[in-house]
């Protein structure tokens, strides 16, 4: 009896211990999870980003049987990478030959012809009503599903960007979004005449809304290799799309709420503040000269905002950094923008002091593209080997100058077109004013702080305005045109509903590259009612502004995607945004916008034309002055009065 007790209480102690062991290790996994992580993502047995496809491989099942089925690319990446900016935005080569300083990604990309079942993912329309304030509905199931309508009461009393809000209650509602049926009954992906809804969402809310709406979809897909074929399962992690009118919104929030302030006000603080007084109560202008009021968010206190930017600004560049990756870029190509910038800001008298107790903002004069060449060239392929770099750099002008430390960096910029410079930048230098071409509100960027870098592809530094222009509303035959390689999981849908479908649809794959191919390319454009500008690898493309410079209505596919311009530019006013779900409906959609509102909307594109031009010597209301007037904007709104 002793020796069965003493047994059994050993093996009491052995289940105890090993319940502890058990327990001990769940608890480090979970911390694990929480912490080591990159960016909170979970922990899996791929490395994927957001926008990646994992295809796992199931028995050998032959299945011909869909008729609805689409090309599309099977993108892997290798290394360490896992962030959302594992592949390059590779548009840089859909119209132009390659430019010899533009280096391929470093993660390979596999690519496989898959044969995609569109019932799991989109259903065809065959809803023939034309209706611009209908979604489609077919296959939403699937889709991301999004909580309860939310409503967010504020209250103030201020002006902003033309929108009195009186002392009381504002209620705000998330137009669209419901809980019914698991549907996103989003009616606001279409062009509207309103210029700003008087709705605030909570930043807060809007973000941890991307993050709990998120989910991973099943798809059915069929792989064909000529000989063998496999039946395949995908995983694609799909993100809440965020409409135009929830982006008005957020600007609008940071408009409203205050921003955090140094304890002491400096003397350039005093002026920034005494600016924003003035923008806000902007004598009324209707028709200004050189600029098209109906573009504008509020054309009057643009055209203050501006006048106070050309009489009091001054920025410091900082001196520090050896080239290439400080004080150059390249001014070519798909990454021109940040080239173009930084020589026009290094060189400008008007604005940069040799003082910076003198500077309202300071620039950090680097460029992500040069940073990744360098750092290619090195075989260093780790993106954290990027932002540690960019991270000691802050270090060393926080340690020399007393500027970073006294805002934390809230009075400086940087100008990025690299798809990496939203990765690179989101830590260390998340509280300066970002100027990025990948300007995915999903993902980091933060609408009233950061501002969009437009992406504009230079193909000749002699003559960057080259082949503006296109043919009269009268003389457009094409309604929808759109060329381009199959980057990125949309464009392949695009093709699939829309080529070759409708005469007047000129919705093709990629176009050759010599010259007729160029030329015949260009041609379109200008000869089409309406551009189509669906996202690539990332949610930005050079066919926004392509589209402008050709006076053709840039119809803009691209969810969470904010245009260049935001702060000012009433978009809605010259383009079409539809979100990525829409694409089945996308005729109807354009049918469905009246003669005379198209022919306002292309006489739009005609007027902001000149605020998206690069000058060798900057002009009054061009691109550098815009860009430079965003940040000062970001930065005035960024003051509050004690």
């Amino acid at each position: 009896m002793e020796t069965s007790a003493l047994f059994q209480r050993l093996c009491l102690v052995e289940i105890r211990r090993l319940l502890m062991v058990i327990g001990v290790a769940i608890i480090v996994i979970i911390l694990f999870q929480c912490f080591a992580l990159p960016y909170g993502k979970g922990w899996s047995v791929s490395s994927a980003d957001e926008d990646s496809v994992v295809m796992l491989i199931s028995n050998p099942i032959l299945s011909n049987s869909s008729k609805s089925s689409i090309r599309v690319f099977h993108i892997m990446t290798n290394g360490s990478d896992s962030s959302d900016l594992g592949e390059e935005a590779g548009d840089e080569d859909e119209i132009e030959n390659t430019d010899a300083d533009y280096e391929l990604s470093s993660n390979k990309i596999e690519q496989n012809d898959v044969l995609l079942k569109l019932g799991e993912m989109l259903g065809k329309s065959t809803d023939n009503t034309s209706s611009q304030e209908k979604s489609i509905e077919t296959g939403s199931k699937h889709l991301k599903q999004v909580g309860e309508t939310e409503i967010l009461e504020a209250t103030t009393s201020s002006t902003f960007e033309g929108i009195q809000s009186n002392v009381g209650t504002v209620p705000s509602v998330l137009s669209g979004i419901s809980k019914k049926n698991g549907e996103n009954r989003d009616r606001d992906s279409i062009t509207s005449d309103s210029f700003f809804h008087t709705k605030v969402i909570s930043l807060d809310h809007m973000e941890t809304q991307t993050k709990n709406a998120e989910l991973l979809q099943t798809i059915s897909v069929t792989l064909n290799n000529n000989s063998t074929r496999d039946s395949i399962s995908t995983l694609k992690r799909w993100e809440q799309s965020t409409s135009i009118s929830q982006m008005n919104s957020l600007l609008l929030h940071s408009l409203v709420y205050s921003h955090s302030m140094p304890r002491r006000l400096s003397v350039r603080d005093r002026e920034l503040l005494s600016a924003k007084l003035e923008i806000e109560n902007a004598p009324r202008v209707d028709n200004p000269p050189g600029l098209y009021a109906s573009a504008f968010r509020n054309i009057s206190m643009f055209k203050r905002s501006y006048e106070l930017m050309e009489r009091m600004l001054k920025v410091y560049v900082y001196k520090e950094g050896e080239k290439p990756i400080f004080h150059q870029s390249k001014m070519r190509g798909i990454y021109a923008s940040e080239g173009w910038f930084m020589k026009l800001i290094e060189g400008n008298k008007k604005f940069v002091v040799r003082d910076p107790r003198k500077a309202h903002l300071f620039y950090l004069p680097f460029s992500p593209h040069m940073l990744r060449m360098a750092l290619f060239d090195h075989n260093s392929l780790n993106q954290k080997e990027l932002a540690e770099f960019l991270k000691n750099y802050v270090d060393l002008v926080a340690k020399k100058y007393s500027f970073w430390n006294r805002t934390g960096g809230t009075d400086h910029f940087l100008v990025g077109c690299h798809d990496w410079a939203s990765q690179m930048t989101r830590h260390h230098m998340r509280n300066c004013i970002r100027v990025l071409c990948n300007s995915n509100v999903a993902k980091g960027f933060k609408i009233g702080k950061d501002t969009t870098l437009p992406v504009t592809y230079i193909r000749s530094v002699e003559n960057p305005l080259k082949e503006l222009g296109g043919k009269s509303p009268s003389e457009r035959p094409i309604l929808a045109f759109f060329a381009g390689n199959m980057h990125g999981y949309l464009r392949p849908i695009l093709l699939e509903y829309w080529e070759n479908k409708e005469p007047d649809m000129k919705i093709l794959g990629p176009m050759s590259r010599d010259i007729a191919g160029k030329r015949r390319y260009r041609e379109y454009m200008k000869r089409s009612k309406y551009c189509i500008c669906a996202r690539g690898y990332e949610v930005h493309t050079p066919r926004v502004v392509e589209s402008i410079f050709y006076e053709c209505v840039p119809v803009i596919i691209s969810d969470n995607y904010v245009p260049p311009l935001f702060e000012v530019l009433n978009w809605e006013a010259f383009s079409v945004f539809i979100q990525e779900k829409d694409i089945p409906n996308l005729r109807n959609i354009l049918l469905s916008i009246p003669q005379e509102k198209y022919v306002a909307m292309q006489l739009g594109v005609k007027k902001v034309q000149q605020h998206f031009l690069w000058h060798k010597k900057p002009v009054k209301y061009d691109l550098f002055h815009m860009i430079l007037h965003s940040v000062w904007h970001s930065r005035v709104f960024q003051m509050e009065s004690k």
